[in-house]
């Protein structure tokens, strides 16, 4: 869920650098330190309650699932970003695929519904976000073609749980303004004889909107851009931006004929929710 190395956005035209924001330190401090003790405390909370849940329910997530929830919807409100919604949640069994743009997805995208990520195996190991998505319940998988048994396996099992996955099928994230290709690799466990009859996949837009009279890739976090830097721009912004989230019609997987139409359709379903890219922006 990191930007891989190397200068992504492929344009004359890299990163801007953020403006100098009166009283951005003491706003990041007012801002940040609330955001740190909630994550805290609802941690704890989450994996106590998460101990009686393996009790009574197994590996089922029905009471420690509101928590990422809780947590990201606050998160949003002590950053000052507002949130609106167009579409509504799929109430079918199966998956989410949306566009990965910034870090800040992790929070828009729990805000918005009860899911659970789906993310490359080396995040585990991640200081502190590993942990964090551990015990959140993210599904962890190999992106190589050996592994497909395994994922499937992993997809079915959660699936049948009730659990809602999530995954970003551009493999990246971007400078916010653009959908990348979408890979049709992590679409194939959806087309086992198992799982094709009864699962869906409902295609999501985030669309983030830059603070007034800054770089309209503001919220991006994409080519070598650091995560520290990022964070500390979003939380000194002053105004802060905002993010609008679009759910798309599903689609029953046993209506597509297979993974790479799959692609193609939820790509262009979640391109179709962003506006035209600005004309400083055209040339990448």
């Amino acid at each position: 869920m990191s930007p891989q190395n190397g200068p992504l956005w492929e344009s004359r035209i890299p990163p801007s650098d953020p403006k100098p924001v009166t009283w951005g330190t003491w706003r990041a401090l007012r801002r940040g330190v609330p955001i740190v003790l909630m994550i805290l405390i609802c941690m704890v909370l989450m994996l106590a309650t998460r101990a009686v849940e393996v009790l009574v329910v197994g590996k089922r997530r029905p009471w420690s699932s509101v928590f990422p929830r809780f947590v990201s919807r606050n998160a949003l409100r002590f950053l000052g970003m507002k949130l609106t919604v167009k579409g509504t949640p799929m109430h079918h069994h199966g998956a989410v695929v949306a566009n990965h743009s910034t870090w800040l997805d992790i929070f828009v995208l729990n805000a918005v519904q009860r899911i659970f990520f789906v993310s490359k195996a080396e995040v585990a190991n991640w200081p502190g976000i590993g942990t964090m998505a551990k015990a959140t319940g993210t599904v962890f998988i190999n992106r190589e073609r050996k592994e497909a048994a395994e994922q499937k396996r992993l997809f079915e099992e959660r699936l049948h749980m009730g659990h809602k996955l999530l995954f970003f099928p551009e493999g990246t994230s971007s400078d916010s303004l653009r959908v990348l290709p979408f890979k049709p690799t992590l679409f194939a466990a959806f087309f086992t004889p198992e799982l094709r009859d009864e699962v869906w996949i409902q295609p999501v837009t985030a669309r983030y909107i830059a603070p007034e009279g800054e770089d309209a890739r503001f919220y991006g976090w994409w080519g070598e851009m650091e995560f520290g830097p990022s964070l500390l721009q979003v939380l000194k912004a002053a105004p802060q931006g905002a993010v609008e989230v679009i759910f798309h019609e599903p689609i029953a997987v046993k209506d597509v004929k297979d993974r790479k139409e799959m692609a193609a359709r939820c790509e262009a379903a979640v391109r179709s929710g962003l506006p035209e890219i600005p004309a400083a922006y055209v040339d990448v």
